[in-house]
């Protein structure tokens, strides 16, 4: 069964003065479940997990279960290039009672398809809640195979794929080979209403952090119909995604919601403040949404 449908928000991670301002967290995910989104994805690449040691990712992922009180599903990121510390952290974050994983691919080291679904098999066998496969393979350098996400798809625990492959020939393969009930997600937001017309079932978003309820309605346009209501939101809010994509994500999108007011621009390195040209990027494009 699917964890969600619709538009999960790949949501930021705030920081003030070098450590998570869990208040301002605590306000965005009021403000996501106020203005329709679907699901809360925590700890993600746009959530900055990569630089969150162990024991502040589960914290946060906690904060987030704690503050959402079965509103909607919040899903933890969970990804590892170590299966040992993918099992273990894993079962901690489990223990936070969120609503399932999102496993990114190995990185760096990489693998194999068979290395990879060994991997996988061997996380989902250490846990008793769902799982949604990451292909993310510009940021990974590997790439989920539509034959292996099928392979995968027959274990109970993996319940769906995220596809930000940027193929939409693969994401058709991969729709038209698994399983009813399995969840195709697109991982890129200029590709919500492609997808969904492959039989997929919605987005983890990157914009969903600045137009939630824009975001959340696409989607819900084409599910219930209104095909030519989704392409237009589609098509309207292209101009905006390619600026929150001008930079390597989450440098942009942080950005934005400073100038929206919602969240101070802090990072950790290697992320860096943004150009001045992104910033008059996007604040032309807010303006031109109607955002700010």
């Amino acid at each position: 069964m699917a964890i969600f449908k619709g538009a999960g928000v790949a949501i930021v991670t705030p920081f003030k003065n070098g450590k998570v301002d869990f208040d301002n967290y605590g306000e965005l995910i009021e403000w996501q479940i106020a203005e329709g989104t679907d699901a809360i994805i925590s700890c993600g690449t746009t959530g900055e997990a990569s630089t969150l040691p162990d024991e502040e990712q589960i914290e946060v992922v906690q904060y987030a279960v704690d503050k959402v009180k079965g509103r909607i599903p919040v899903i933890a990121g969970a990804g590892s290039n170590d299966t040992r510390h993918g099992i273990n952290l894993s079962i901690e974050l489990q223990k936070t009672g969120c609503d399932g994983l999102l496993h990114v691919t190995p990185y760096y080291n990489k693998c194999t398809q068979k290395g990879f679904k060994e991997h996988m098999t061997a996380i989902a066998d250490a846990i008793d809640i769902p799982i949604i496969l990451y292909s993310v393979p510009g940021r990974t350098g590997f790439n989920i195979a539509p034959q292996t996400t099928l392979e995968l798809s027959k274990h109970p625990n993996i319940v769906g794929i995220k596809e930000a492959s940027g193929n939409i020939a693969q994401c058709a393969e991969v729709c038209r080979l698994v399983p009813e009930g399995f969840s195709v997600y697109s991982g890129n937001d200029d590709m919500i209403v492609p997808l969904l017309s492959l039989g997929g079932h919605g987005v983890i978003s990157v914009l969903s952090n600045v137009i939630p309820k824009e975001t959340h309605d696409m989607v819900m346009k084409f599910l219930e119909g209104d095909v030519a209501g989704a392409r237009k939101l589609q098509l309207d809010t292209k101009p905006l995604i390619d600026a929150l994509f001008a930079e390597v994500n989450p440098i942009p999108v942080k950005a934005a919601l400073d100038i929206m007011g919602k969240s101070k621009m802090e990072f950790r390195l290697p992320l860096s403040l943004p150009d001045q040209s992104t910033m008059d990027r996007l604040e032309r494009e807010l303006k031109a949404y109607g955002v700010i």
